[in-house]
């Protein structure tokens, strides 16, 4: 039996105080289930996350978001030392990351995803690479950070700060209209589906993670044909990029036609997260989770 967990958390990406939330709520809740816990707050410094892996744990709670924790780096150093860890494994963690190789991914396996074109920080910054609205998106960031919506009259352009810390390329694919839903993969089983509704336009950083920010409607009110396509298509595309352990994947549409937008291999796990709501919905406490969550944990 798993007795001694460490729980990874912090970071030093843009999650990186998310990523405080989700460990400290994870912390809890394997230590109602009887686990001896210790939590390592993740810096800039292997050797010092080496040194605070020994004496070696049973299993490693990977609770870090964004780059460097969720892109396969962290993975794959634990892959080495053969700690078993929980979520998905370095490759799939490196496909989810890289929006537009998972996009292709998707797409060979049917499922429905937008068009998109990758251009330069100086051809959005010249004028519209497309009709307007559309979507500018980080190639490899999580929690739609840096993601900016270009509307009809918007004149804003978060491009031209030189503080701009996403890359020189990014992602441009229309905005699709209809609702925001998402989606929870456990193992092998779609928890359920959730519409997420808010006043921000669209599901943001802030509506993600801030008191109030956004309404979950649980379970999402489709029809009952519509709510089984939406669960088969993200266990697919959880399957696709060979995840395990708990994924959450993001669609917007309609009844009619839903596009995937993204799967999270490590999705949040704060008092305001979608994945515990839709594991409460099937049953599930948040100690219930936390521990097959660890069980689970395996190496690649």
């Amino acid at each position: 039996m798993t007795r001694h967990v460490a729980v990874l958390m912090g970071g030093w990406s843009a999650e990186r105080e998310v990523s405080l939330v989700s460990g400290a709520a994870i912390s809890r809740g394997l230590r109602e289930s009887g686990y001896q816990v210790s939590t390592i707050d993740v810096q800039r410094d292997v050797g010092v996350l080496l040194t605070r892996l020994y004496p070696r744990p049973d299993a490693v709670v990977n609770a870090l978001h964004g780059r460097y924790g969720e892109d396969g780096c962290v993975q794959g150093l634990l892959d080495i030392l053969q700690v078993p860890y929980t979520h998905s494994g370095l490759l799939a963690s490196a496909l989810a990351m890289d929006k537009p190789m998972a996009k292709r991914l998707f797409a060979n396996a049917g499922i429905p995803v937008a068009e998109h074109e990758i251009v330069r920080r100086e051809d959005v910054m010249a004028g519209d690479v497309m009709p307007r609205p559309y979507v500018i998106k980080p190639l490899n960031e999580g929690s739609s950070v840096g993601v900016h919506i270009v509307r009809e009259g918007d004149n804003d352009e978060p491009f031209r700060d030189p503080a701009w810390p996403y890359g020189d390329r990014v992602m441009v694919e229309p905005f699709i209209q209809g609702k925001e839903l998402t989606v929870a993969v456990m193992g092998d089983r779609a928890l359920g589906v959730t519409e997420i509704t808010t006043n921000r336009g669209f599901y943001d950083y802030d509506a993600k993670y801030a008191d109030g920010g956004s309404i979950h409607l649980v379970p999402a009110p489709l029809g009952k044909a519509a709510y089984e396509e939406i669960m088969r298509l993200a266990l697919l595309a959880h399957q696709t990029l060979g995840c395990r352990g708990i994924t959450r994947a993001d669609f917007r549409g309609d009844e009619e036609s839903v596009y995937l937008l993204e799967i999270n291999t490590q999705p949040g796990m704060t008092p305001t997260s979608l994945v515990p709501e839709l594991a409460a919905h099937a049953g599930i406490s948040f100690p219930e989770m936390c521990a097959w969550m660890v069980e689970n944990a395996t190496c690649d």
